[in-house]
Order: structure tokens, then C-alpha cells, then sequence
């Protein structure tokens, strides 16, 4: 019979395993990492061209033009909007709207104009309650330096 107390010898630590699994987690956030470009955080936009005749658009009591230039400037109607925020767009709309509710709203934007000016102009559409929303293509003008 073995009488002697059992020592147990004291725990140690180990530290090459450990070391192991931090340096895959290094690697693993190093290629996951995405990098910031300059310009990255734009949306570029494709918009598809048009292709059938070039109408110019008649001025209809029933609707209500809103254009967006190459700038991101808004015109109500042929006037002028302010600046470009959306609660200015939506007062030039009331003003253009009168008593006239619920008129369709024509949106003609420029080919080149930033993709956030028709959304703005759609978000202004959207709190005056207008529903009937058409959107109008031009042509963009060839470019050489494209």
C-alpha cells in the first residue's frame, strides 16, 4: 500500500497555444478589415439612357414638373428653388401646388445629376401626400472625356 499523500504538481500555464490562437485572430482581422478609399463612400450610379425620340415636355395643369440639373439644383415648375434641402423643396411644392392637390409630379433630372437630388425630390413628393410620380429621361450630351 502506497500511504504517501499524493502532491499534485502546481498548474502552468502555457502559453504557445494562446499565442497560436491570437496570431489567427490577428490574421483573420487583417484581411477582413476593409480600407477606406478616397471617394469610397459614394454611390456610383450606372442610370440606364433613353432611347426613344426626344419629347419636350408641354406644360400640363395636371402636373407638376420638378427638374434637377447636372448641379443637383432644384426648379419647380421653372422657378428656381432656394437651396437643396428637402424641407425648401417641399415649400416651393406647396407654393407651386396652390389649391391643386393631388397632381402628378413629373421628375426630370439631368443625366449627370447626383442620384441624392432625385431621392430628395421624391422624399418631398412623398410628405405632401403625392402619389403620381413619373420620371422623365434626357439624353445625356456625348462626352469625350468620359
Amino acid at each position: 500500500m502506497n500511504l504517501r499523500p499524493n502532491r499534485r504538481k502546481p498548474p502552468e500555464l502555457v502559453l504557445i497555444p494562446l499565442l497560436d490562437v491570437l496570431l489567427v485572430l490577428l490574421i483573420f482581422f487583417m484581411v477582413s478589415t476593409t480600407f477606406k478609399e478616397k471617394d469610397a463612400s459614394r454611390l456610383h450610379l450606372q442610370l440606364p439612357q433613353a432611347q426613344g425620340e426626344e419629347e419636350r415636355p408641354n406644360q400640363d395643369p395636371e402636373r407638376l414638373r420638378i427638374t434637377i440639373d447636372q448641379g443637383g439644383n432644384f426648379y419647380v415648375d421653372d422657378r428656381a428653388v432656394v437651396d437643396q434641402q428637402t424641407q425648401t423643396l417641399v415649400r416651393a411644392i406647396t407654393g407651386a401646388l396652390g389649391e391643386r392637390k393631388g397632381l402628378a409630379v413629373l421628375i426630370q433630372a439631368d443625366a449627370l445629376s447626383p442620384h441624392q437630388a432625385v431621392m430628395t425630390a421624391l422624399d418631398a413628393a412623398a410628405q405632401l401626400g403625392l402619389l403620381k410620380i413619373a420620371f422623365s429621361a434626357t439624353r445625356a450630351a456625348p462626352a469625350a472625356d468620359r
